[in-house]
């Protein structure tokens, strides 16, 4: 088992996913979509945006989250997270972060460019990326953990799940590899997923849950490919609740155990690109609020 330098493109990746629903239920492993000229031209200026703040910042690394499907119906705009380094072999400020190989039938770590990165959101009429730079204290140990090949590798579980359990080892989405490698760096962990689910209950980590508009959707969802139920507790299922990590499950651990994280937020429609700075919500529509930069887009 081996890190992937850029072996796939940004279409290949399987965008995280928290749960099924009923009609329009995500198609996993679909061949990428066909962006038009205009379409790309802007999300690679918006990629050009998000890799200004990087270097601006003067950190070494940040945790990035993109929204990439669409979850709304369950509460949740991010989809996706990773970790971007700024000496990642794979190129300045790639992102390291937990992919479906669709051809292989199991889960990678794979270091894409933000261009890709960023190409890879569910449509390119719109997009989000959210940013979060630690202080030195927190941020060194990430970045290290992030770096071991041994340590990022001996997290990655033999088996994919979208939406999966985050207090379980059967299977692994995304978002529960990064924040085993959180926990894992910050708890001085050798990489023992148990120990790294150990350490975040004892830290009050909350993921999600993710709510299940209905009983007919949680049932819908076991028959989505790479959406699974049976690691779930049976109370959550009842409830409709599930314990799914994702983005902002994240961010909400890091503000508390790391109290000086900064973080940026960026957005783009067809006309303009935002830039918010503090942990308030941009939200979906991206529209700027007092003190928010605003990039024009040509039409």
């Amino acid at each position: 088992m081996i890190l992937q330098f850029g072996r796939y493109a940004a279409g290949a990746l399987l965008l995280c996913a928290s749960a099924a629903a009923s009609a329009g239920l995500p198609t996993f492993c679909q061949q990428s979509l066909d962006i038009k000229a205009a379409d790309q031209d802007r999300v690679l200026r918006f990629a050009g945006a998000v890799k200004a703040e990087l270097e601006r910042s003067g950190s070494r690394m940040a945790l990035v989250s993109r929204a990439g499907l669409d979850l709304s119906r369950f509460g949740q705009l991010y989809s996706h997270a990773g970790i971007a380094l700024r000496d990642n072999p794979g190129g300045p400020w790639a992102v390291r972060q937990l992919y479906y190989a669709c051809d292989e039938s199991r889960p990678r770590l794979f270091d894409q460019g933000l261009a890709g990165f960023a190409l890879a959101a569910d449509t390119p009429a719109r997009g989000h990326v959210s940013l979060v730079f630690l202080p030195e204290d927190t941020g060194r140990p990430l970045e290290k953990a992030a770096l071991d090949k041994r340590l990022a590798l001996a997290l990655l579980a033999g088996q994919y799940s979208a939406n999966a359990y985050a207090y379980g080892t059967r299977y692994q989405n995304c978002n529960q590899w990064l924040v085993e490698l959180i926990a894992s760096a910050w708890g001085g962990l050798d990489g023992n997923r148990e120990q790294a689910q150990q350490w975040l209950r004892e830290h009050d980590y909350v993921a999600g849950p993710v709510r299940i508009p209905s009983h007919w959707m949680m049932f819908a969802g076991q028959f989505v490919p790479l959406v699974h139920m049976n690691d779930h507790p049976p109370e959550d299922t009842y409830a409709l609740a599930l314990q799914v990590s994702v983005p902002a499950s994240i961010e909400t651990l890091v503000r508390r155990q790391a109290p000086g994280a900064q973080r940026v937020e960026l957005c783009h429609t067809r006309e303009r690109i935002v830039v918010h700075r503090g942990w308030e919500l941009l939200g979906a529509a991206c529209e700027p609020g007092p003190g928010d930069e605003v990039i024009a887009l040509a039409p």
